[in-house]
């Protein structure tokens, strides 16, 4: 009988400079936050196209997470949101409609005018 092994597949995804820098300066006015604390990135049931991505900072990854560490920023992936959430860039944008994050997903099917909601 030959042994098997399970093995989480793998989970890629792009964060620009600009963005982890923003990301930095959020975890920094954060008070307390241990070594562990990372940023999760999730995908949530809502918005005009059927799923929202998420942004929090938490102090620990959770069993399962896909733990990625892009420009010295600790990402945190769920393994549901993993599966739409793969091969994803996340930048961070300045233009005269304000500023904020912004998600380039190759998994999208659809999207919505606003950008915040996307169709798997």
């Amino acid at each position: 009988m030959s042994a098997t092994t399970t093995t989480t597949p793998t989970m890629t995804m792009e964060l620009t400079e600009t963005a982890a820098e923003e990301i930095k300066k959020f975890v920094a006015g954060e008070e307390g936050l241990p070594e562990t604390a990372g940023l999760r990135v999730r995908v949530v049931p809502g918005g005009c196209s059927g799923f929202q991505y998420s942004l929090n900072i938490e102090e620990d990854s959770r069993s399962g997470d896909h733990i990625l560490d892009k420009h010295g920023v600790r990402l945190f992936i769920d393994m549901f949101s993993a599966q739409y959430l793969n091969g994803v860039k996340i930048d961070y944008v300045t233009g005269m409609m304000g500023s904020g994050f912004t998600f380039t997903n190759p998994n999208a099917t659809g999207g919505c005018g606003c950008g915040s909601s996307f169709t798997a």
